[in-house]
């Protein structure tokens, strides 16, 4: 038997195993109401009203304190001697590049395909309201975070939840506490293996056959498939061996970098297109309120956005707190001001920018894809870049692989994170951990792009579930923590004494 068969028999053999799941998993995640002639998943609601309730309980807090914010990552407020392992702009970066990868290019050219340049509204909407939800979940995780005997940190969901509820209510508290961290830490490591490996080293690899000739190219085969699997496989393995320190140092120098790339070619894009520019705006105004050609009219673009640009940034899922709980720092809500920069950056910047530039440049294939209504994908987004810069899609193949590589790199910690909550922390359960997660790499390059997304979105949106339950819940520690930070910071700008006196972080034996 030939390798081309072998891996057309494993991709079959994967794609038709996870299918079902998919199926299955989404019908039960994205239970709908009919609403205004469209069907409204609750779950979506749920997002929607975490984030508004979040914006209104702390004032506004991402556009009141986003100076504030800014002003912590450049390191005004540290202090040197507190526990951690990364700086506040390592921890920003790490957690930034588990959601600024695909998401942004791929995501987003599903969404403007399926909800029309309208549904760019609603995901900028959907990042101003997640910079909110973030902000509460890292704050929690910083908060309750455990600091281990050889100085590395873990924090997350599985920790805050558990410890904030018993602290607040008790016996009763803690075993609903418990309850929750045990199913969050199941949506992580089931959403890090999917979402944030899979879909990753699938669309990736999508670009790179879409730049080499297609299917006929030198890695359109399902042996050219598997080879590139292995690879990234290899690739995460090794760092992965490091921890988030060397995750946060790859990271805090790749993601600027790349990130910078990125937004520039999106601007070469529009300034050469300039005078498209006020109906390219006009025509996502237009969509978000009177879409054409899109189920459900305004709900149903409304409900696209919010879908991919929650799968884009994260917010309230509670992954970003697994990053942003190693920080140096004794007061949990500076680095949830730092985080609610991460919706902002991800979806507002570079989700926003990415929209603009496929409307602007309105390649064929997205045309296509709103007439056929395909899933669309990254070709999308390059072929957008391609109608401005022939050459570009080359160098969007390099940013498609090295944000893929940095997502799965990130998402691996988290999984581990999430893994040894629930099997422990040993060497054996980690290289087990390990093993499987680089095996999954593999698998990524051979599934379907539906499936994937499928798949994902389930596991993403049941986390946010149990999640949000739990930050509704601690609220009220998070606006304690809050004001503690502002007092400190106040203090600093008086030139005052500004001694922590909290009490330590907990840490375990």
């Amino acid at each position: 038997m030939s390798l081309e068969s072998i891996t057309e028999n494993v991709d079959e053999a994967v794609s038709g195993f996870f299918e079902p799941i998919a199926t299955w998993l989404g019908e039960v995640v994205f239970y709908a109401v009919p609403v205004g002639g469209t069907d409204l998943p609750l779950i979506v609601a749920w997002l929607v009203v975490a984030g508004l309730v979040f914006t209104f309980w702390f004032g506004g807090v991402q556009l009141r304190k986003f100076r504030l914010a800014v002003n912590v990552v450049r390191g005004k407020y540290d202090d040197k001697d507190s526990a951690g392992e990364v700086n506040h702009f390592q921890a920003l970066t790490a957690a930034v590049s588990g959601t600024v990868g695909l998401g942004n290019i791929a995501g987003v050219a599903v969404a403007v395909s399926i909800g029309g340049a309208g549904a760019t509204f609603w995901m900028i909407l959907c990042g101003l309201l997640g910079m909110a939800t973030k902000f509460v979940e890292v704050t929690l995780g910083v908060k309750y975070r455990e600091v281990h005997a050889d100085g590395t940190v873990s924090g997350g969901p599985m920790h805050y939840l558990p410890k904030g509820l018993a602290e607040r209510f008790g016996k009763n508290g803690k075993t609903f506490g418990k309850v929750l961290a045990v199913l969050a830490s199941i949506m992580i490591l089931f959403f890090g293996l999917f979402g944030g490996n899979l879909f990753q080293v699938n669309q990736s690899y999508a670009q790179l056959v879409s730049v080499t000739g297609g299917e006929d190219g030198v890695v359109g085969s399902s042996a050219g498939a598997l080879f590139f699997g292995i690879l990234v496989a290899a690739l995460v393995g090794v760092v992965l061996l490091g921890g988030i320190r060397s995750i946060a140092q790859v990271t805090s120098r790749l993601i600027p970098a790349m990130a910078g790339i990125y937004i520039a070619a999106c601007l070469v894009v529009i300034l050469v297109n300039v005078t498209a520019v006020p109906a390219a705006i006009g025509e996502i105004i237009e969509g978000a309120f009177n879409p054409e050609g899109v189920a459900g009219g305004v709900l149903g673009a409304l409900i696209i956005g919010f879908k991919r640009a929650a799968f884009s940034n994260e917010a309230g899922l509670g992954s970003a707190p697994i990053a942003h709980s190693a920080v140096k720092t004794k007061h949990p809500a500076s680095e949830g001001l730092v985080a609610l920069l991460e919706p902002f950056i991800d979806t507002v910047v570079i989700c926003t920018m990415t929209a603009l530039t496929i409307v602007i440049a309105n390649p064929a294939s997205w045309g296509e894809a709103r007439t056929d209504e395909s899933i669309g994908g990254v070709t999308i987004t390059s072929d957008a870049f391609e109608t401005v810069l022939p050459w570009f899609p080359y160098v969007l193949t390099v940013a498609v692989l090295l944000f893929a590589i940095s997502t799965v790199l990130t998402w691996g910690y988290y999984g581990l994170k999430a893994w040894t909550y629930l099997f422990g922390r040993s060497r054996t359960s980690e290289i087990v951990y390990k093993s499987l997660y680089t095996l999954f790499a593999v698998a990524g390059s051979l599934l379907t792009l539906q499936t994937l997304i499928d798949l994902a979105d389930a596991v993403l949106f049941s986390l946010a579930v149990i999640n949000i339950i739990g930050l509704y819940l601690l609220a009220p520690v998070v606006k304690r923590e809050l004001g503690t930070f502002l007092t400190y910071v106040r203090s600093r700008d008086a030139g005052g004494d500004a001694r922590d006196e909290d009490e330590p972080v907990k840490t375990d034996a």
